[in-house]
């Protein structure tokens, strides 16, 4: 491997398991996102190596049972009866604590967020995964990261990540939000330069990164939301003089 591909992104693969946990505590930790913060004995062995990881979390209807499915040798083996409507979310794993956080960002009619909002301590939700993660070097000198709330968990998970490095590298972040008020997410991160896009306009952020100028080397760029919005905002750095191997672009969810 010569030195610039060790200065790639490395994917790498985890153990995949599915682990029921125990909800440990509830945290309204700003306008727009409610903390559910888990734990258990199951929780042992849990690895997440890269700021955007997914778990996939499970939420089966009121009243109902879920077993938690086994991995084999020949694949997933799933219980019997309907599964559970999952989704997508960025583990928040504090190792010193042992503890696990999910940010869910509240929204009406939101199959997660509706269970956000009633969960109590003592519930129980199963988690499957990370299955991989994209490790992403943090010392990148310059890096641009573009998101809407759906990704604002990676990126506060990110921006924590660089403040621990003897020397911050220059970053640049777009985050657009449907209220002002969401905002106080990321206020403790406030060094870092964040522009905000206030009302979920695409072509308001495509004109907020239409004059970036990517440096010739050593960057890293970051692109999630919405899916046509990401291959919109993908397009503007599809060019000869862009690594595509330093440009990590991806959905968070789709408009039905």
């Amino acid at each position: 491997m010569t030195d610039k591909e060790q200065r790639y992104p490395q994917r790498v693969r985890n153990t995949l398991r599915f682990r029921q946990l125990d909800v440990l505590r509830v945290e309204r930790i700003s306008a727009g996102f409610q903390r559910i913060v888990l734990g258990g004995e199951a929780l042992e062995g849990f690895t997440s190596q890269g700021f955007d990881d997914h778990s996939k979390l499970f939420f089966p209807q009121p009243g109902s049972v879920f077993v938690p499915p086994q991995v084999t040798d020949e694949g997933i083996l799933w219980g019997e009866g309907p599964r559970p409507a999952s989704r997508d979310y960025t583990p928040l794993y504090d190792a010193s604590r042992h503890e696990l956080a999910i940010d869910f960002f509240i929204h009406e009619g939101g199959v997660a967020s509706d269970w956000a909002m009633h969960a109590r301590a003592g519930d129980t939700l199963t988690i499957g995964g990370p299955r991989g993660s994209l490790v992403v070097p943090e010392d990148y000198a310059w890096q641009l990261y573009v998101c809407d709330e759906s990704g604002m968990p990676a990126l506060r998970r990110r921006l924590e990540g660089l403040n621990r490095l003897a020397s911050r590298p220059q970053v640049r972040a777009v985050v657009t939000v449907g209220d002002e008020a969401y905002k106080d997410y990321l206020a403790h991160l406030s060094h870092y330069n964040i522009e905000w896009v206030v009302g979920h306009n695409p072509q308001a952020v495509v004109e907020a990164l239409a004059s970036t100028q990517v440096p010739a080397d050593d960057y890293f760029i970051w692109l999630t939301g919405e899916g046509a919005v990401v291959k919109t905002l993908l397009g503007m750095f599809e060019r000869d003089d862009i690594d595509p191997q330093r440009v990590r672009g991806q959905a968070y969810w789709h408009n039905k």
